[in-house]
């Protein structure tokens, strides 16, 4: 937190209040006045509100907040608790006057508008301005026209639980650099905005800079950095040298610009240190350090290695493709026209990414075999990384029943994120497990994750295997035109809800690894794919 602040909280009890009342300290005025005749009173509305009741709710709402009343501005919204406490702080920690707000044209029940204001603090001052919009809805049990409150609506970047707050930053402002000394901004690379502030929220005070007076967004969410929204004084960058590369990070960019809801990382595969780390999402989140889903048949990897190390059969031994395998009570299949083939190897089904195949292998491995190849060869599902930026380790649980069996496929309990997929890779080709960081440890003296690795015997097969796959298998087509030492593998991971699969792809090139995900992409080849080979051609 800040010093000398007290931060608001949006959120608490849902409370809906008619005529006057006095409710955690605060009195809560009606907005009702009038409503009553001399025969009692009106009968109550129903339906959507009208054009009128939008107008006049807006209206009073608008001038409530710029005269700072933040009770009476409460009043006009469904949950007046919640709605003072912020309009509160809005003027008292985030120290925000003379707003003015501009509706504008309403369409239906919803009501953009603009906001400008001025920042004051310290004897310094900045303009604020921003858009956001508001619905007006018909009160459950008052029946009167009410905005509807959420957090969006004082700006448009706040979340339940978020506050702002201006005062001296939390964290002196950073320089961050890439491995070659270029500067890193938000502006350049939109998709670093939260990585940049995670940096700067763990790292500013010891990159050698001193405090700036800002506007910031403090989170609910405590694994997530203050966001700032608006510089009153600068304070003194400090340099931070980063292991990204510049060209890798512009290319990474410009690929998940090209498909929503994606994500991308790329490692330098002998050392672990990220080379790039792209988002394209609408909630901002960073999805490839922290995304929790199924990888799909990027798992095989892993469930390959497994079967290898266990002796089960090697890359030319039998694997065979069948139509359909019965585990527990579930039935397995392929996708769709995939010609079974009872005398494939293990290399041929893997090229394939026959389920079947590596699904009939299942009472042959003990129900923590997989964890313990995960764990022990490849440092997942540890929670123990330290990359310098809050991460998700992969999570590769010991169960049984059908579950046993999809967790070979990357499906049933099995929960990746990009950055763990990369680092699968990286460990498959270079037969040691290399926790990545995004800046060095040596900076605060972190303990990295540490695994055993890989047998060199595997190692070769599993570059066989996933050259294959990239040279005449199922990532063919996205790999395509890639010179060098490359492989590839492919993964659709299907999920509850969803009219299409997650696309999974994580391939290699020469000394780099890349994983990447597209949410509701479809095949590991369509989406998933061209991003990370367009990264791997910018840094392979």
């Amino acid at each position: 937190m800040r010093k000398g602040t007290k931060a608001a909280v949006v959120g608490g009890v849902c409370v809906v209040l008619v005529g006057g009342a006095v409710y955690g300290g605060y009195t809560i005025v009606s907005a009702l006045e009038g409503d009553a005749t001399a025969s009692g009173p009106a009968p109550a509305r129903t339906g959507p509100p009208t054009r009128d009741e939008v107008k006049d709710t807006t209206s009073k709402f608008f001038a409530a907040w710029e005269k700072g009343d933040a009770t009476k501005a409460a009043s006009y919204t469904n949950f007046p608790q919640d709605a003072q406490q912020l309009l509160s702080s809005y003027g008292r920690e985030a120290h925000i006057t003379d707003v003015q707000i501009a509706p504008g044209a309403a369409t239906g029940t919803t009501v953009p508008f603009s906001v400008k204001a001025t920042v004051s603090y310290g004897g310094k001052t900045a303009p604020l301005t921003y858009s956001s919009k508001l619905s007006v809805v018909r009160g459950e049990t008052s029946h009167r026209a009410l905005v509807d409150w959420q957090p969006v609506l004082v700006h448009p970047q706040l979340k339940k639980g978020d506050t702002l707050v201006t005062g001296d930053s939390t964290a002196p402002p950073i320089e961050a650099v890439d491995r070659d000394g270029n500067v890193l901004t938000k502006d350049k690379y939109p998709s670093l905005g939260p990585i940049l502030d995670a940096l700067r929220s763990k790292y500013g005070d010891k990159a050698g800079g001193s405090p700036s007076v800002e506007l910031s967004i403090h989170h609910a969410d405590t694994n997530a950095a203050e966001t700032p929204l608006i510089t009153l004084a600068k304070g003194k960058p400090g340099k931070l040298r980063t292991t990204l590369s510049a060209s890798a990070q512009a290319a990474a960019e410009k690929a998940v610009d090209k498909f929503a809801e994606s994500s991308v990382v790329a490692v330098q595969a002998s050392t672990g240190e990220v080379l790039a780390v792209a988002n394209h999402r609408a909630d901002g989140f960073n999805a490839a350090f922290l995304g929790q889903l199924a990888p799909g048949s990027t798992m095989k990897i892993v469930t390959a290695a497994a079967l290898i190390d266990n002796g089960l059969t090697k890359a030319s031994g039998p694997a065979p493709c069948l139509p359909d395998v019965l585990w527990e009570g579930q039935t397995f299949h392929n996708l769709k026209n995939m010609q079974p083939d009872e005398h494939a190897t293990l290399s041929d089904s893997f090229a394939r990414s026959c389920n079947t195949a590596f699904i009939k292998f299942t009472p042959k491995l003990k129900s923590d075999s997989l964890t313990r190849e995960a764990q022990d060869r490849f440092g997942l599902g540890q929670d123990n990384w330290k990359t310098g930026i809050p991460s998700f380790d992969g999570s590769v649980p010991a169960v049984d029943g059908p579950d046993r069996a999809a967790n070979l496929i990357g499906q049933g309990r099995v929960q990746m994120s990009p950055l763990n997929m990369a680092s699968v890779t990286a460990t498959a080709i270079t037969g040691g497990f290399h926790q990545p960081v995004l800046v060095s440890a040596g900076l605060d003296d972190r303990e990295l994750a540490t695994a055993k690795g890989l047998p060199a015997s595997t190692v070769t097969q599993l570059r066989q295997m996933m050259n294959r796959t990239a040279t005449s298998g199922t990532g063919a087509a996205a790999m395509a035109g890639l010179s060098g030492s490359i492989g590839a593998k492919t993964g659709s991971a299907e999920v509850d809800g969803q009219a299409k699969s997650n696309s999974w792809f994580t391939g290699y090139r020469n000394d780099v690894a890349a994983a990447a995900m597209t949410q509701e992409g479809g095949h590991g080849g369509d989406a998933a794919g061209p991003i990370v080979a367009a990264v791997l051609r910018a840094a392979g």
